[in-house]
């Protein structure tokens, strides 16, 4: 099955049902899919092997998605955020290709021949191309999507997302046609992250309008939901927490009336922030969506009962599920030491995941599956006697202190759970005696107080000793990037400097 069937099965289901909405932009699902169709035949006449986007969120990410599903290229978003000498990087790597921009960022490029632009406007308003249809590819092994990753420890490496895994996660976890013609989701992932190429299948295919917003501002995200009554939305940590913040600061009432379901993922949620917005709206279903680009989106899920199960228990087993990421989805999941041996309940460690939307392939690079088709997702954590998973961290995040291992996300909950505590995040830093000692960037809430001996006394007592962080620097806010996730690479340069100006 090829992706280009989401849109043609939405299109003659529900052709007049409105597909996108942005700003005032608007295009039915026959709309949607007959721009597709001139894109396509556009992106054949260019003889490209890609379809690159550089771009917010606009109307040309779902057609440029589909377009080369039709064309059968890989489409190719890229990261608006970089710089003009990694933007090039990443263009030389993907030639020839026909690159979907706009005038502020088609700057950024270098010119060359094999890199063909096309300004964003004149990409939405093609006209009808002469000669036949561009005909998908049967073939769902073809490479749909490739998208690089951040490269905060290296070169960014092309994941590779083919057919097959994407059909087999859209209609392993979405209902065709499920949504109402008044549903709509709230789109402010970026195009370029997988989370914002799984909104626009798994919508397309349920058939709910989507509200893309191309920069996320809390006052704007909330305009949005009133005036388009949104029923559905997806939301990383930060952006959650900084809607929260905007509510209980401007006192505006968190009335919602439409919102029906909010999910969030891309990062850990503290549970501070859960538990504010549980009770900002309590009559909305939220959701915990854990998944990575190799695995084409979400492969656990905290559900909505979960949500409401664990913020009323008083059993402390059920309530901290709340900070969980819930049960595996539609994929099967293990946990196993840095041996390889299967682990049981409680006990942590490395997080592996199989089934048929997980790639977990890189372009060059080829599978990283093992012999028995699964994939390790480079992250650590354990699973509950209930199987729920709990999440540590990375593994290149773990500390290791005197040959043991450290996880940065126990200390952390910890310290959360200080009532001055904002937000924290513990890196590893350099230590003569142990190789590696805990140091801890710690926001505090507005109005609170905390001294670093109260707050390394609290590690002390909820932990072992070799926990608490030697050093504790207070910071005004922690660095995240736009998916929610804490560049502790960032806070481990910051300690260096400190370190060395001190020095």
């Amino acid at each position: 099955m090829n992706i280009s069937m989401i849109l043609d099965m939405a299109a003659e289901a529900f052709g007049d049902r409105v597909a996108v909405v942005c700003g005032d932009q608007r295009y039915t699902y026959a709309e949607l899919r007959a721009c597709a169709l001139r894109a396509a035949a556009r992106i054949k006449a260019s003889g490209a092997a890609y379809v690159a986007l550089l771009d917010t969120a606009s109307p040309a990410a779902p057609v440029a998605i589909y377009a080369a599903a039709y064309a059968a290229v890989p489409y190719v978003p890229l990261n608006y955020r970089l710089t003009a000498p990694e933007l090039n990087e990443l263009a030389e790597r993907i030639t020839p290709a026909l690159l979907i921009t706009t005038p502020e960022y088609g700057k950024l490029l270098t010119p060359r021949d094999d890199l063909q632009l096309i300004m964003r406007d004149e990409f939405l308003s093609l006209p009808d191309a002469d000669g036949d249809t561009p005909q998908p590819s049967e073939d769902p092994r073809d490479i749909a999507v490739q998208l690089f990753t951040s490269g905060t420890t290296g070169k960014p490496k092309a994941a590779i997302l083919r057919h097959e895994n994407l059909m087999s996660y859209i209609v392993g976890t979405v209902e065709f046609g499920s949504a109402d013609e008044s549903d709509a989701i709230v789109v402010t992932v970026p195009p370029y992250h997988i989370a914002g190429i799984s909104a626009v299948l798994s919508s397309t295919y349920a058939c709910r309008r989507m509200v893309l917003l191309a920069n996320f501002e809390p006052g704007a995200w909330l305009a949005a939901m009133r005036s388009e009554q949104v029923s559905n939305a997806f939301l990383v940590p930060t952006m959650l927490s900084r809607i929260v913040d905007h509510l209980q600061a401007s006192g505006e009432a968190p009335e919602l009336p439409a919102l029906r379901a909010l999910a969030y993922g891309g990062g850990k949620m503290p549970l501070s922030t859960i538990a504010k917005a549980m009770e900002l709206f309590p009559g909305v279903d939220f959701t915990n969506a854990y998944g990575l680009t190799e695995t084409s989106s979400t492969i656990a899920v905290l559900g909505p009962d979960d949500h409401r199960a664990a913020a009323a228990s008083s059993d402390p087993l059920v309530q901290r599920r709340l900070a969980s990421v819930g049960k595996p989805a539609a994929v099967e999941l293990q946990i196993r030491d840095d041996d390889g041996k299967l682990l049981g309940p409680e006990e942590a460690g490395l997080v592996f995941v199989r089934g048929p939307q997980v790639s977990g392939e890189y372009l060059s690079l080829g599978s990283q599956l093992d012999a028995d088709g699964w994939f390790p997702t480079k992250d650590r954590g354990y699973l509950d006697a209930e199987g729920y998973l709990f999440l540590d961290g990375r593994a290149d995040d773990v500390i290791v202190r005197g040959g043991e291992n450290i996880s940065p996300g126990e200390i952390e909950d910890v310290l959360l759970s200080h009532a001055a505590v904002a937000d924290v995040a513990c890196v590893a830093i350099p230590d003569e005696q142990w190789g590696e000692a805990v140091a801890a960037a710690i926001v505090l809430h507005p109005g609170g107080s905390a001294s670093e001996t109260e707050l390394q006394d609290l590690v002390r007592t909820a932990l072992r000793s070799s926990r608490v962080p030697q050093r504790i620097v207070f910071k005004d806010a922690l660095p995240y990037n736009e998916t929610g996730k804490v560049l502790r690479r960032v806070i481990r340069q910051e300690l260096a400097a400190l370190a060395g100006a001190a020095s």
